[in-house]
């Protein structure tokens, strides 16, 4: 009986979905593009700039190492009406690839900071001349606390109840790097910013301050999340939980009976050392109050020493009206 062969031919195969970048990493020189870019167009403005990004993919990392400012334009009120200028962006692009060929179109950027409703759209646009978009928001407000930078990029979510998959962002971990002649540069104008007087031990507590804010605000953006998730103002998404459990997993266990021991007996060995230094420090400033003293002592001493050994002012004869009596009166 003759066997039935399988078919040879299948089904195409779905196209598959770009891989996610593990990294961004973005150079000094285009946050400072942006800075100045959004501080002459849009400061003082609840707006928002608009740029392109130009750089190298080198494996799974995306090296973000120039940019150049694009016109933009949208309404305030409709998120769904907005200008771009393509034109302008086309011409911008052939003169860059003029000058350095090595630099390619690698996605864009806008000063949010936080995504809007029109980044996919803007996003598809952009498609049209480099097939994955990385998108880098920079933050220029002045009170950021943390790294400036929140990279996003565009990928097809599945739902988990059969419905059609849909266009959403994914954030990638972004970092700020920066060669020789880069770091020279920053230097430089950190100059006018950063006080240069400042001991080392100082410029640590500000950057742990800087931190510990940075953890604050973090922690107050989950909150926020979890509470909008209870009250059903937000889906539950099962990844982000995922993750703020695997975080919460992390933390150290501090119930410990060895823990608290060593926290108890590193905390006394600060305050011990605390403690000497306040006694030297007390001890020393007595020493140097004594020492004035003495000096002042001495001081007056050598004082009244020369007072007491400075001879006498010769007297002065006094003639009346009639001085040859008075010559007289002596000679008597």
């Amino acid at each position: 009986m003759p066997t039935k062969q399988p078919s040879t031919t299948s089904a195409p195969a779905p196209a598959p979905s770009p891989a996610v970048p593990a990294a961004v990493v973005v150079h000094p020189l285009v946050l400072l593009s942006a800075v100045d870019h959004f501080f002459r167009v849009a400061n003082n403005t609840s707006k928002r700039v608009v740029g392109v990004l130009l750089g190298q993919v080198v494996g799974d990392k995306v090296n973000v190492a120039n940019s150049y400012a694009l016109p933009f334009e949208e309404d305030d009120k409709d998120p769904n009406v907005w200008f771009l200028d393509h034109n302008y962006h086309e011409a911008m692009y052939d003169m860059c690839k003029k000058v350095n060929a090595k630099e390619k179109m690698i996605g864009w950027y806008h000063t949010g900071p936080k995504l809007r409703p029109s980044d996919l759209k803007i996003n598809e646009l952009f498609k049209r001349y480099v097939p994955n978009p990385v998108l880098v928001i920079i933050d220029v407000r002045p009170g950021t606390t943390g790294i400036p930078t929140d990279a996003y990029f565009s990928v097809e979510e599945v739902h988990d109840d059969g419905t059609a998959t849909t266009k959403t962002f994914a954030h990638i971990p972004s970092v700020i790097e920066a060669e020789e002649a880069e770091e020279i540069g920053v230097e430089h104008l950190l100059r006018d910013i950063k006080d240069t007087a400042v001991g080392t031990l100082s410029t640590q507590i500000t950057d742990q301050l800087e931190s510990l804010k940075g953890l604050h605000a973090r922690l107050a953006e989950i909150s926020g999340y979890l509470e909008k998730v209870l009250t059903h103002k937000l889906p539950v998404n099962h990844q982000i939980l995922y993750n703020l459990q695997d975080i919460l997993n992390l933390l150290p266990n501090l119930d410990g009976a060895d823990v608290k021991k060593g926290f108890a007996v590193t905390t006394n060995d600060e305050m011990l050392v605390v403690y000497l230094s306040s006694l030297v420090r007390a001890v020393v400033a007595l020493h140097g109050l004594v020492l004035n003293k003495i000096t002042n002592r001495d001081e007056e001493k050598k004082e009244a020493g020369v007072v007491e050994s400075a001879p006498a002012a010769p007297s002065v004869p006094v003639l009346g009206a009639d001085g040859d009596a008075a010559a007289k009166s002596d000679k008597k």
